[in-house]
């Protein structure tokens, strides 16, 4: 499985954007998949998760309330819509499939990681 990240940008604190993670192959439909994100200097971390049907979704804490994953499997894509950014959510933001069809904030459990896409958010 491929994994490709677009729509990263710069935006001012309180703005949106909207990720996209395009697929490669027939089995996307029946993987997990999540969204990571890295800031410079510090660890990968769990931003939100999906399960492969779409029905269960998880977050970060951090995102909650201002954050959404959805998933189209008819496209083989995954978003990540991202509201009322903050200074604090500039990262590079990587995309991740699971063959465990269940989403998990875990990254041990993810077996495939798109390029990343940088997010900048300024104050």
């Amino acid at each position: 499985v491929q994994l490709q990240a677009s729509g990263g940008g710069l935006v001012q604190a309180g703005g949106s954007l909207r990720l996209s993670c395009a697929a490669s192959g027939r089995a996307f439909s029946s993987y997990g998949m999540g969204w990571f994100r890295q800031a410079p200097g510090k660890e990968r971390e769990f931003v939100a998760a999906s399960s492969w049907s779409g029905s269960s979704t998880y977050y970060a804490v951090s995102v909650k309330g201002r954050f959404t994953i959805s998933r189209d499997n008819a496209k083989n894509t995954v978003y990540l819509q991202m509201n009322s950014l903050e200074p604090e959510d500039t990262a590079v933001y990587y995309c991740a499939a699971a063959t465990l069809g269940y989403g998990s904030s875990d990254l041990r459990r993810y077996d495939f990681w798109g390029q990343g896409t940088l997010v900048t958010v300024s104050s």
